[in-house]
């Protein structure tokens, strides 16, 4: 698929147009009536670019090849998304939604506060930068209104979750409500110096007697091991008496898990060499594997459910609204771009 008015989409990069008032438009698509035009599109692919981030280098694109390529990509989801839009907002104004005036001027209020936008003259600037008028403006919060007005009404507030819902959930994601088992534990760190030459053999005994010493004196000698951390050790624990934790197990390295099960809590182990140098650990706390049960998951469990409920359901309505719509395509290329957005779409539910 391609698309052919690329150069006036890269004036529109490079500056706003302002001509649209003096050119007949090109309609793509009529949908109930409402008709979606070649200038309507542009608009949208420029925000996606922008959004996207992508930036064009002209020159070394003389033939426009990296713009075809960015529009390919983006004006299949562009025109799935222009179509629902027309389709929700029509039926909104059916139900009677619409954006009043103190509404508008609440919402162009709050945008000035946050943009910290002080005078009408510095709100027209940013609306002209924008490309847009408070007419624009207006009508594009106006049609955003109406959709969350819709989808919360016609579909959000339907929506539900039941027990049996609930408990297959749950049977399928039990480990999403169970938590791994938890350490807390302090330690002492004897350093070795470091030595560009390698391993100096006598400072290293002499941190390893230290470290042993150390041991001997937190369990035979009966002195109190946060007491030692604080003292002694190297590590920047010391300013916690050494505390470390509560760390998952999981979180732990391989060794060092396999050397604090054996413990029980109080219990401290063997001397260990590492990268730092000489440590002793103290197991002060150590949790089992929890699994949250149904009851107190149904909480979580709801929202979870609602959420992917909401996708689904939101598509069937929208599904429902095109079939109803009388949609005229004007374009041939346009309509294949429509018709590979919902493919993608249903792809994405499928996965």
């Amino acid at each position: 698929m391609k698309f052919k008015t690329l150069l006036a989409l890269v004036v529109v990069l490079a500056a706003a147009a302002s001509l649209r008032a003096d050119i007949i438009e090109q309609i793509l698509v009529k949908v109930n009536g409402e008709i979606f035009t070649k200038s309507d599109l542009e608009q949208r692919q420029v925000a996606a670019l922008r959004q996207k981030g992508q930036a064009l280098d002209l020159k070394s694109d003389p033939t426009n090849a990296q713009l075809r390529k960015m529009l390919d990509e983006i004006t299949p989801q562009i025109m799935v998304d222009a179509v629902d839009e027309m389709v929700i907002v029509q039926r909104g104004k059916e139900l009677g939604y619409k954006l009043t005036d103190e509404q508008f001027k609440s919402v162009v209020e709050n945008i000035r506060k946050e943009n910290k936008i002080e005078s009408e003259e510095q709100f027209q600037a940013a609306l002209k930068s924008e490309n847009m008028t408070m007419v624009d403006l207006r009508r594009n919060l106006e049609r955003s209104m109406i959709v969350q007005r819709v989808q919360q009404n016609e579909v959000l507030s339907k929506i539900g979750v039941t027990d049996d819902e609930a408990k297959k959930y749950y049977d399928a994601h039990v480990s999403e409500f169970t938590s791994a088992p938890t350490v807390s534990l302090r330690e002492i760190l004897v350093a070795t110096p470091s030595d560009p030459k390698g391993i100096n053999v006598a400072a290293d005994e002499a941190a390893k007697l230290r470290i042993e010493e150390i041991r001997k004196r937190a369990t035979t000698g009966g002195e109190n091991f946060e007491k030692l951390a604080a003292d002694v050790s190297d590590s920047p624990s010391k300013a916690n008496s050494g505390l470390i934790g509560p760390l998952s197990v999981n979180d732990i390295s391989p060794d060092l898990r396999k050397l604090i099960e054996k413990l029980k809590p109080g219990d401290v182990t063997e001397v260990v060499r590492n990268a730092r140098g000489y440590q002793i650990f103290k197991l002060e706390t150590m949790t089992a594997t929890e699994t949250l049960p149904l009851d107190k998951a149904r909480d979580q469990i709801g929202e979870r459910v609602f959420t992917d409920k909401r996708k689904a359901e939101f598509q069937k309505y929208l599904q429902k609204l095109r079939a109803q719509a009388i949609i005229e395509w004007k374009n041939p290329d346009v309509k294949k771009a429509f018709e590979e957005g919902l493919k993608q779409q249903q792809g994405a539910a499928a996965q």
